[in-house]
């Protein structure tokens, strides 16, 4: 019998429960249950054909090797031309570091700035990962509140209220996880313009979902505002515009200051992102954007039915869901918990969603419901759960 001694840090890390609610899924589905998965949030597209094929060629061209630590010179001019057309930025490649997935930048933006005695604000319900990994680099996670009645975008007076001299960062999500709210441009120019009072503190704008929006609302970057860029960490990626998320590659636009420390992270972490993988990159950013017009479109027409679907249900009320690909319904009406709601859409109506609660806090009342499934089983699965409400 071993006596293993682990560090007590690990104690401070969190998970993201929705792949524990997945293992539940897809065990009930191996005891011969049917179940429908509106939990996992990852898009039921295939990634397009020329991205796979980009990867493929790559792969018999030989590409085989290691690629430098930030990512392929091709691959950081590509983000860089991306940005431009999109909102209209200069970016220096040199700046852009790819990394696998959206999640290491996450983890290395959090651990180049979070240390005991730093304060670290982060959105609350928002992605797990931010505050597991607050917790985790010793730092004192601060929640910034999103609130229903705000849609669920954050209120600039209370951020910048919430700024001590521990404050080293602040970390927004817009198009948002898991609550689907969109921060409108009038709320980041406050915080922004607020921001230059206290230059001491650094931005991650968490930018995976910014070309998920919809009811003809625009995506408004950070990186749109160079009065911060100097301390701007801009994080996009390929998972969910591209259907890529098993391919795990993303990016993020750095200061140039934080350049050489994150390159430092990398090469001690990961070394680099498959080279393979980077090729299909650059096929997804130059290549035809048919296919991600396809998909969001596909997603708008779910968001409807679903909303609509969930404002019927007894109990149960849904804002409108401005981006990504997730409703945020209110449950308190049926009188349950979310842990409670979650456990019961599963077992007794084979529906797969998310605990608000696995988002934070202050996501108790709430159900994450992911439309990233067909329209089909979207209907199926509000019948079901009408049924055990």
């Amino acid at each position: 019998m071993s006596d293993l001694k682990f560090a007590q840090s690990l104690s401070r890390l969190g998970t993201e429960s929705a792949f524990v609610v997945l293992a539940r899924a897809q065990a009930l589905a191996a005891e011969g249950r049917d179940i429908i998965n509106l939990g996992i949030g990852q898009p039921d597209f295939r990634t397009p054909e020329h991205i796979v094929e980009a990867g493929i060629k790559a792969l018999r061209d030989g590409h085989h090797g290691y690629t430098p630590a930030n990512g392929l010179p091709a691959l950081r001019e590509a983000v860089a031309a991306d940005l431009h057309r999109r909102h209209g930025v200069e970016v220096n490649p040199d700046c852009v570091v790819a990394v696998p997935g959206g999640k290491p930048t996450m983890f290395f933006a959090v651990m180049m700035f979070g240390e005991p005695g730093a304060e670290i604000m982060y959105p609350n319900p928002g992605f797990p990962i931010y505050e597991s990994v607050i917790r985790y680099s010793g730092a004192t996670p601060v929640p910034i509140a999103l609130r229903e009645e705000n849609g669920f975008s954050f209120s600039a007076e209370e951020v910048l209220a919430q700024i001590t001299p521990k404050t080293r960062l602040i970390i927004i999500n817009s198009p948002a996880n898991p609550t689907g709210g969109v921060t409108p441009k009038e709320e980041i120019d406050k915080l922004v313009a607020g921001l230059l009072d206290h230059p001491h503190v650094a931005l991650m704008s968490d930018e995976i979902y910014s070309n998920m929006l919809y009811g003809g609302r625009e995506h408004v970057s950070l990186l749109q505002y160079p009065e911060i860029r100097d301390r701007l960490i801009m994080l996009d990626g390929w998972s969910k515009t591209y259907a890529m998320t098993g391919w795990r590659l993303g990016y993020a636009v750095w200061p140039e200051a934080c350049v050489p420390h994150v390159t430092r992270l990398c090469i001690n972490d990961h070394s680099c992102v498959n080279a393979a993988t980077q090729f299909a990159g650059i096929a997804a950013l130059n290549g035809p954007q048919d296919a991600v017009r396809e998909m969001v479109a596909q997603f708008d027409a779910r968001r409807q039915v679903i909303v609509e679907g969930l404002n019927s249900l007894k109990g149960v009320t849904c804002t409108d869901a401005a981006g990504a690909f997730y409703a945020f319904p209110n449950i308190s009406g049926t009188g349950m918990t979310a842990v409670e709601a979650q456990n019961l859409f599963l077992n007794e109506a084979g529906v797969a969603t998310v605990a608000g609660t696995s988002f934070g806090a202050m996501g108790e009342g709430y159900v994450r419901f992911s439309y990233a499934n067909s329209t089909e089983n979207i209907l199926a699965a509000l019948d079901r759960i009408a049924k055990v409400l």
